[in-house]
């Protein structure tokens, strides 16, 4: 058996957890395999919202394992009070959630450093959640960091108190306060002693167990691909690898055991926090497709910025993931245009077109060069099967296809479970 991937294509906030949730029932096994509390993955069912941070989304499925791998950094804090959300729902969390051993701990002082960093920034300033995500994944680097294993050992207090005084030391060249310490410190250790009696494993060994004796699995990605440490418009990106490979760093699984690769996309372009963004919108149309959207982080509540669908950027992202099949998301915010354009190429300074995502792009002015097709500019509320689909719709995702060259397998006209069109 191989293990399936699913990941955003664009900045995040893409739609996975959906999906997810959507998908689950095929899969017996759910694994999470990078980033942390930074994500926001919203699920919508039974007329409730759901949103969740660090645990995996196919939790609300009582016949699903599942796993937080070692590419993940983990707040205890967070995760106690997403655990503590759960029981209102009746989910037996010490039947199906796992937590790798070897998932980096996020401590109090991460949060104080993210924020110091930020600050050091000015108007430069990358447009971190503040989690304390980038510096559990330097420390993790740097060889200094904590796992999760550690809590079990009786030296943690020892480690903890050296990675503090590491960090502190830092602190005080920023001249940044520690009057939060103190209670920081108070409810992390709570949340420390909550952590040791949950089901902390081996997570390789589980997951290389589970596809020897051929159980399906679904690893799930955080953020987009255009965040990726490596390949996105850096440094206005994420810690981590959030594309297939990282799937097998962050859950020990060998690249032969990759199957299906699951690319997610909006039907339009968003992005939270600084950097470039090629078909942003500044104008009115921006501002609408805000509305519709409901664009705004499931984590910050910052609003989103909102642009034009961007295929030089999408086929990039295809590329460097393998992406075999593609799922599109909230087609029904394109609703309320009567036309709908579509980035086919940048026009550089210099006049030339190019539709290549290159290095110099990132750091230089470029100039959308858009393809204006028919909007459907009609309500899709009801619509649950993709025959009943407008023909302007239908024919979106058939010029997409032709330009992407994948197939778009499902296609988002709302939020809830059942709003989601198989093809």
């Amino acid at each position: 058996m191989k293990m399936d991937v699913l990941l955003g294509l664009q900045w995040g906030d893409e739609g996975k957890g959906k999906i997810v949730d959507v998908l689950a029932p095929e899969y017996e096994i759910v694994a999470r395999f990078q980033g942390g509390p930074n994500a926001g993955h919203t699920l919508e069912f039974d007329g409730i919202k759901h949103v969740l941070h660090q645990i995996p989304s196919g939790i609300f499925r009582s016949q699903i394992l599942n796993i937080i791998g070692n590419g993940v950094v983990l707040d205890p804090i967070i995760l106690k009070k997403e655990i503590e959300g759960l029981g209102k729902f009746s989910i037996d969390y010490m039947k199906n959630l796992v937590i790798s051993k070897k998932a980096t701990i996020i401590i109090p002082t991460h949060k104080l450093l993210d924020a110091a960093y930020e600050k050091s920034k000015g108007d430069k300033k990358i447009g971190s959640t503040l989690k304390g995500i980038g510096p559990t994944y330097q420390d993790k680097i740097g060889r200094s960091a904590l796992r999760i294993g550690d809590v079990l050992g009786e030296d943690f207090q020892e480690k903890y108190n050296t990675l503090v005084e590491k960090h502190k030391t830092i602190l005080s060249f920023y001249n940044f306060p520690l009057d939060e310490l103190e209670g920081m410190e108070k409810q992390f250790f709570e949340s420390v002693e909550f952590v040791k009696g949950l089901n902390l494993i081996d997570s390789e060994y589980t997951v290389n167990d589970a596809l020897q004796s051929g159980k399906k699995i679904l690893a799930e990605g955080a953020q987009g691909s255009l965040l990726d440490i490596d390949f996105g418009s850096y440094p206005f990106v994420t810690s981590s690898s959030t594309m297939t490979a990282g799937a097998c760093t962050g859950l020990g699984v060998a690249p032969a055991r990759i199957g299906q690769v699951f690319g997610i996309f909006k039907a339009y372009c968003t992005r939270v926090g600084s950097g470039p963004f090629p078909t942003e919108l500044f104008d009115d149309t921006g501002e609408a497709m805000r509305k519709e959207g409901n664009e705004f982080g499931s984590t910050t509540g910052r609003p989103r910025r909102c642009g034009w669908l961007d295929l030089p950027a999408l086929r990039y992202s295809i590329m460097i993931n393998g992406v075999t099949e593609l799922f599109m998301m909230k087609a029904d915010v394109l609703n309320i245009f009567e036309d709908i354009q579509v980035c086919t190429h940048y026009e550089l300074a210099d006049g030339t077109r190019v539709d290549r995502l290159t290095y110099e792009i990132a750091d230089s002015e470029v100039k959308p060069v858009y393809k204006t097709l028919k909007g459907w500019n009609c309500s899709l509320e009801d619509v649950r099967d993709y025959a009943d689909f407008p023909q302007e719709l239908k024919d979106y995702v058939s010029y997409l296809e032709k330009e992407l060259q994948v197939p778009i397998r499902l296609v988002s006209v709302g939020p809830d479970r059942t709003q989601t069109i198989k093809r």
